[in-house]
């Protein structure tokens, strides 16, 4: 016995698939922010001091730097995927609603791009 109605059946019309594949990619980058928030923190206890020159220096390693620009860009993926969600469960005009979920993708791409752009620019040196 199938819920399906008979012209869902016919025409093959369902459910887009793409909610399990959301919640999935949710859970997946909360692992991952775990893990590298762990990282983070662990490194940071582990340096000698927290001044400027010391931190700038520990950036300096590539593996840092990575590490640092994996974080940044987990962070911000995996918050526009939550205020995405906020915006397809609360944001009832349709309008509206396309409109705010390209700000919202806009502006995470942009913060994603200024955050991992200042820990290259630290990684590599900064001209000023």
């Amino acid at each position: 016995m199938s819920l399906r109605s008979p012209v869902g059946r016919v025409l093959g019309l369902g459910a887009a698939g793409e909610g399990v594949g959301h919640w999935w990619t949710q859970r997946v980058t909360s692992v991952a922010l775990v893990l590298l928030g762990l990282w983070f923190v662990i490194a940071l206890i582990g340096l000698p001091d927290r001044s400027y020159e010391t931190v700038t220096s520990w950036m300096h390693d590539p593996f840092n730097a990575v590490m640092l620009s994996l974080l940044v860009g987990t962070a911000v993926y995996h918050s526009l995927l939550g205020v995405q969600v906020v915006v397809e469960d609360y944001v009832s005009d349709h309008g509206s609603k396309i409109v705010s979920m390209l700000a919202l993708q806009f502006i995470h791409f942009i913060l994603g791009a200024l955050g991992i752009f200042s820990v290259l620019r630290v990684a590599f040196g900064s001209a000023a």
